[in-house]
Formats: C-alpha cells, structure tokens, sequence
C-alpha cells in the first residue's frame, strides 16, 4: 500500500467544494481545507505508486477549482 499527501491549490474561494469533491474519491482517506500556501490537504492510498499517480491524474485533478497539486508520498525512513 502506498500513502502520499496531496497539496492543492484552488481559485480564491473554492476549497471547501473541492475538498467536499475530493473526499468522496475512492481511495482518498481524508480531504481540509486548510489555510496557508495551499488550500486544501489530501491523503490518499493507493496499491501501487503507478495506481497513486493515475488517481492524481485522472480523478483529484480533474477536479473543477484546482490550479495546482504537489503528490507527497510517504516513506518509511
């Protein structure tokens, strides 16, 4: 199983709609919106690092509002 945080960026006054989206994604854990430099922090599972990226890709930012993610993935030091 692969974890990451995704980091969101939104157009000024979206984030709680796309963080209510984002948290109905299968394989999403959690979507809050948040304040700082991003909008919106997500975590997320997948069962491969190819499978983590498609999810990115195709569904979180597919996402109406978003101008840009960064993918964090875990790692177990």
């Amino acid at each position: 199983m692969v974890q990451a945080y995704i980091l969101i960026q939104t157009e000024v006054g979206k984030a709680s709609t796309v963080a209510e989206f984002i948290a109905k994604i299968p394989g999403v854990i959690q979507a809050e919106d948040v304040t700082g430099p991003y909008d919106v922090i997500v975590r997320a599972q997948a069962d491969t690092v190819d499978e983590l990226g498609r999810m990115v890709v195709a569904k979180v930012q597919q996402v109406d509002g978003i101008t840009r993610t960064l993918t964090c993935p875990v790692v177990h030091l």
